[in-house]
């Protein structure tokens, strides 16, 4: 069966992942390649609508509340619904498909919710639900956005600021947002992802700068 090329940019809140993902698209739009773009979560399908809630804090104020596997399912089911109905076919026939986040970000942001003695377990888990039981592809290759806390709140602030957007439940707990740091480094080591360091002597790199690493890891699978 043919089948395209999957590409995942992924990232903890305020990594600047959606940044660099629209920077692919664009180099990609400017090298003529065939492909398709995709953003998760669909916040405007009715998909989305359960996760919805839980983001807004509709099952409790923390992410907490809601225990990994379950909030998984959640964000799985949108996803599902966008393979079958969006890009599935796409996929099929072979063209590249880069998504600004993807199942990944259920190891980053459940994974969170976990000590790390249970974080193997969970990984295998979610690999099996969502690759194997939902039928969703394997990525060809997942973009790690690496960054500290500090520079990741910094960059949320002044994107809320510039917006003037508030932060759901995931990005106003700054516990929570450590703790994705923590699983994402370990979920990038279980997983194979490629990481890209977002920093330089501890300071914030160019997008410039950061989005050159990205291309040429994604150059090899292209």
């Amino acid at each position: 069966m043919m089948q395209g090329k999957l590409i995942v940019v992924e990232g903890i809140d305020g990594s600047g992942k959606s940044t660099q993902f629209k920077c692919l698209c664009e180099r990609l739009r400017q090298e003529k390649a065939d492909f398709h773009e995709i953003i998760f979560p669909r916040y405007s399908e009715p998909s989305s609508a359960l996760l919805t809630m839980y983001l807004n804090g509709g099952f409790g104020k923390n992410p907490s509340d809601v225990n990994a596997r379950a909030a998984s399912v959640l964000y799985a089911v949108d996803r599902f619904a966008s393979f079958r109905l969006d890009w599935g076919e796409i996929y099929k026939s072979g063209k590249i498909i880069v998504s600004d986040r993807y199942t990944t970000s259920n190891a980053v942001h459940q994974g969170a919710k976990l000590k790390q003695d249970e974080l193997p377990a969970f990984f295998d888990w979610l690999y099996d639900f969502e690759y194997n039981i939902m039928e969703l592809p394997v990525p060809d290759i997942v973009i790690y956005m690496d960054i500290d806390l500090n520079t990741a709140l910094s960059q949320m602030t002044a994107r809320q600021s510039a917006t003037n957007t508030s932060g759901d439940i995931h990005e106003t707990d700054a516990e929570y947002l450590t703790n994705c740091l923590r699983v994402g480094s370990t979920a990038a080591d279980h997983y194979g992802w490629k990481r890209v360091s977002c920093l330089a002597n501890g300071c914030m790199r160019t997008v410039e700068e950061i989005h050159e690493d990205v291309f040429s890891l994604i150059k090899g699978v292209l």
